[in-house]
């Protein structure tokens, strides 16, 4: 068997690649190369820093180079094409399809945008102006605008007939749209009634029911929505009902992908455009911005503890056992944003069941804070043997876990009323929360009960 065939997406798949570039063994990597399709090399790609990425480029055929760029990260395109030229660029989308060339020229200047535009065929032109009219974050940026439609009243026959003639069919297409004189979609036709049912027919008869999604509508909502219908293949349209594109199956996937991509990016604080092998500069600018802003809550908890300096100053218990109060309500808080964040990006909560989780959330923190409490209480006594210091930790552990829970569903519930993305700012929020309730209950205790 043949190295290249062993050659999967694994560990393994990187380190023979590895070996390839060390040997400079040129014939294996342009064979290798040839052997791999646009997914695995753009994945392959991204899996290696830019220095090592720029000699990788060189083994990528020329033919496939558009299709992978299209198909990388943003990041990672807008390095390659900073480099070239407007006429490199030209070459570069020729043969392309709409959707392709829109994701190429997004990270390319106005300058080489203007000149590609005038190079391009005038009806591919026009889908990529469309797609680059949208926001970047709702569906019409995604959707491709190539439809397989046809008008009402037409015959089984004639559709074949004119789908054979003008080559309309590819790989991904699954379904024929129906539209009137104005282009409004009326229905869908399948393609196995296309063929199985009697040729003299009009589409009409077999045209089935249709579920769409309006161009304008925001990507995490279709995302949502998509998952929940669990549909392959969705017409897009406009708020008049005329039909501007389609989703289909790979169109679904990306949104899917970059959806939980950018949720799990938010929560962590790390921009949408950062990847593993981002520049040092670049990762540490967008996440050194966040970090400043945790700073600042950080200090808010470090002023609230600063209020208390007396009773510190006089039982130094208090200052050992503090961080546990604080770390147990951010976990517990934590878990319930994380279950709120994953519901709301499912579409999940809305109306009544909002209120069944806030007291869902309440009783799952009051029954782990009661838990927790007596089992850090009397590991407290244990230590210090002191019951005002356990009686203290365990009031102030019960009380914080189980507003911490209830934070948990707050916070992302309010700044998604706010139209903030939750999972960019809920875990800052949350953790400041849980601090400052977590000090000011345990220090306001100590306050009360033991001066």
């Amino acid at each position: 068997m043949r190295d290249e065939e062993k050659y999967t997406n694994t560990e393994e798949q990187l380190l023979y690649l590895q070996k390839l570039l060390d040997e400079e063994d040129t014939d294996a990597l342009n064979e290798l190369f040839q052997e791999l399709d646009i997914l695995a090399i753009a994945r392959t790609l991204e899996s290696f820093p830019a220095k090592t990425r720029d000699l990788l480029w060189d083994y990528i055929p020329d033919d496939v180079l558009g299709e992978v760029l299209a198909e990388v990260d943003e990041d990672i395109r807008a390095d390659y094409i900073e480099d070239l030229s407007a006429s490199d660029v030209e070459q570069i989308v020729r043969g392309l399809d709409a959707q392709e060339v829109a994701e190429v020229l997004d990270v390319a200047d106005e300058e080489i945008k203007t000149t590609v535009y005038a190079s391009l065929d005038q009806e591919i032109r026009a889908q990529v102006e469309n797609l680059h009219a949208y926001e970047d974050d709702v569906v019409g940026r995604y959707m491709d605008p190539e439809t397989v439609n046809v008008k009402q009243g037409v015959s089984l026959e004639a559709v074949q007939r004119y789908i054979r003639i003008h080559h309309l069919l590819d790989d991904e297409s699954q379904q024929i749209m129906i539209t009137d004189k104005d282009k409004r979609l009326l229905g869908t036709l399948s393609l196995i009634d296309l063929i199985k049912q009697p040729q003299e027919a009009v589409v009409d008869d077999y045209m089935d029911d249709f579920f769409t999604l309006n161009d304008q509508m925001k990507v995490s909502d279709a995302a949502a929505l998509l998952r929940s219908k669990e549909l392959h293949f969705v017409p897009v349209c406009d708020s008049d009902g005329l039909l501007v594109g389609q989703l289909n199956a790979a169109d679904v996937l990306e949104i899917t992908q970059d959806d939980a991509d950018m949720t799990l990016k938010h929560m962590s604080g790390v921009s949408d455009e950062e990847e593993v092998f981002t520049p040092i500069a670049r990762s540490a600018k967008s996440r050194g911005i966040w970090l400043g802003i945790n700073l600042l809550t950080a200090f808010l908890a470090a002023f609230v503890i600063g209020q208390f300096e007396a009773v510190l100053d006089q039982i130094v218990a208090l200052a050992i056992l503090m961080p546990v109060v604080a770390s147990m309500g951010g976990i517990a808080g934590s878990q319930t944003l994380t279950v709120v964040i994953r519901g709301l990006a499912l579409g999940q909560l809305a109306g009544n069941n909002k209120r069944w989780l806030y007291n869902k959330e309440l009783w799952v923190g009051m029954s782990n804070g009661l838990v927790w409490a007596l089992v850090v209480g009397g590991i407290s006594y244990l230590w210090f043997s002191d019951l005002l210091i356990t009686l203290v930790i365990t009031l102030a552990i019960f009380i914080n876990m189980s507003l911490a829970n209830l934070s948990g569903v707050l916070i992302p519930l309010v700044l998604k009323r706010l139209q903030i993305d939750p999972a960019l700012s809920g875990a800052v929020i949350l953790t400041t929360v849980t601090d400052v309730v977590g000090f000011l209950s345990f220090l306001g205790l100590a306050t009360l009960i033991i001066l």
